[in-house]
């Protein structure tokens, strides 16, 4: 990932840094009586991947809570929370989160159907995308939700035909009974991390962006204890949210918990360690997403002929939040997932850059959008102009059940144009390949970078299958998405993101050319090797 030496054959690391990349004969000098050799015999060598959007204290919830995104069946829901309900007997609340909005009706998963799974004790189920939560009755009595409670702003609470709640809580409602579960400890949260950091380390990653820690205190509590007891091994930078009721008001905590990272940084510099956690952005949500029927867009649902959603922000509202985090010197990160929200997302920064013309610096990742679902394309060159990251997920550009659910809400046309990816790049916008993490699992970038090439699903050959065929983009590309692309989004490049002298040695080892492979196969690869910082942190035992 250097254009000027796209390849070498060799490399040599001394104190956890590059310190030679390139021809063979040329390391030899470097090999002194202590150097460790490793010969690869031609395997290939990639820096470290980034995953540009992950929600990595999420790996809690795969380690205390019933997972189902890998059931394909709302009868496969049933059994993995009956199996988990008789290996956890003490269980008081049941969490969970992965289950396909696909599978159920427009208006969600019903009460009843949770009841009788799970009688007696309240149980909380979120959607895969996180957008939506589906309860049983002693939750919703828990949470206090009766027919008499009101939609929030920015959020719906499903009803049945009498009225009542049936069991579906979508965007900010969600916040109801969120504020009635008990949080993860901090200790949980360490676990959590702990399984998340193993786990992304198997796939080659070396770096995360968490666009916004959710329990702030404990999770900011979490990520400094690792780093202070030499178990953080991943940079990570994170960001905290801004709510649309707050504003303005949120700046205020967002300086004083960035003030209290840079001190511990200085502090651990002036001790002789390394920082490898940092808070540096801002999460805006403008829009929810397609299969809630909660994302904004340019025209109507195929589905609500009068209704294209609704941003979550007022326009003036997120205009000014935008200008005060610029000025500040946050990175304004964006979610947005219908084509307005993306219009509004970038009306929003523009007026940040005008009204606060700031040079961009090393301490500041550029102002990101990401999901982008629908982009009309004469916004995509103004990505270019406005100097904003494009932060996709690859992992969801394949006709799948969401693409079903995307023909009934969105019409062919729009369905068939979902997930630009080579317009960004060929408009010169810097592209940053991210999972959405738990959102995905497993957030594996080989997985994303074939299906970024090839845009169908993983070994998939069918041309038939694949999605928007013309915006497929190269392995190179990808591979630059999820390296030095991703350095770049974090604010990390003069660390990390390609292998050069001076940076971190963080790179991986795979048993597969990935250039040289069939599209269709590059998911067969495996991570033979990770280093972080010159030290091994996964050895496959194939290797």
């Amino acid at each position: 990932m250097d254009h000027a030496q796209p390849t070498a054959s060799a490399l040599a690391v001394k104190g956890g840094a590059i310190i030679y990349v390139g021809a063979g004969p040329g390391v030899l000098s470097f090999i002194g009586g202590n150097t460790r050799v490793i010969d690869l015999d031609g395997r290939l060598v990639l820096p470290g991947f980034i995953d540009s959007h992950t929600h990595a204290p999420c790996g809690a919830d795969e380690v205390f809570s019933v997972i189902l995104n890998r059931m394909t069946s709302i009868a496969g829901y049933r059994q993995a929370i009956q199996a988990f309900l008789q290996a956890h007997p003490e269980t008081e609340i049941l969490r969970g989160v992965g289950w396909h909005p696909p599978l159920f009706p427009p208006c969600g998963p019903t009460r009843q159907l949770l009841d009788e799974w799970v009688p007696g004790i309240p149980a909380a189920l979120y959607a895969q995308d996180y957008h939506n939560v589906w309860l049983n009755t002693p939750a919703l009595e828990l949470a206090g939700i009766t027919r008499d409670t009101p939609d929030p702003f920015a959020g719906i609470i499903e009803r049945d035909q009498s009225g009542d709640p049936s069991g579906t809580l979508r965007e900010s409602a969600m916040d109801l009974v969120e504020r009635v579960l008990p949080p993860y400890t901090v200790d949980q949260l360490v676990a959590g991390l702990g399984y998340f950091q193993q786990t992304a380390h198997s796939y080659g990653l070396t770096g995360v962006n968490i666009p916004h820690l959710g329990d702030v205190e404990r999770e900011l509590a979490a990520l400094c204890q690792m780093e202070d007891d030499g178990a953080l091994v991943l940079h990570v930078v994170a960001g905290l949210q801004v709510p649309p009721g707050e504003g303005i008001a949120a700046l205020q905590k967002l300086v004083e918990k960035r003030a209290f990272v840079e001190k511990r940084h200085l502090d651990r510099q002036k001790a002789g360690k390394t920082a490898l956690f940092a808070l540096k952005s801002a999460k805006l949500f403008i829009d929810g997403v397609i299969e809630g029927g909660t994302a904004y867009l340019d025209q109507p649902y195929a589905h609500r002929p009068s209704f294209r959603g609704e941003p979550l922000w007022d326009i003036d509202a997120y205009q000014a939040v935008c200008a005060a985090l610029h000025r500040a010197g946050f990175s304004i990160h964006v979610h947005a997932i219908g084509d307005a929200a993306v219009r509004f997302a970038l009306d929003g920064i523009a007026h940040a850059r005008q009204a606060a013309p700031l040079a961009a610096s090393a301490a500041r990742p550029p102002h990101a959008i990401t999901h982008l679902q629908l982009v009309d394309p004469a916004d995509i060159s103004r990505f270019a102009a406005l100097g904003v990251a494009a932060v996709p997920q690859p992992y969801w550009f394949v006709i799948d059940p969401f693409y079903d659910l995307a023909l009934e809400y969105l019409g062919r046309e729009r369905a068939d144009r979902q997930y630009p990816m080579k317009s960004f790049f060929d408009s010169g916008v810097l592209v940053a390949s991210a999972s959405d993490y738990p959102v995905t699992i497993p957030p594996r970038p080989l997985d994303a970078i074939e299906n970024g090439v090839t845009r169908a699903k993983l070994g998939e050959t069918d041309p038939a299958r694949v999605l928007n065929p013309a915006e497929r983009v190269t392995v190179e590309q990808m591979v630059a998405s999820f390296t030095i692309n991703g350095a770049r989004a974090l604010g990390l490049d003069a660390l990390t993101g390609s292998l050069q002298p001076g940076k971190r040695a963080d790179l991986l080892v795979l048993d597969q050319d990935i250039f040289e492979l069939p599209p269709s196969q590059i998911h067969t690869a495996q991570v033979l090797l990770t280093l972080f910082n010159g030290k091994e942190v996964h050895r496959s035992p194939a290797f």
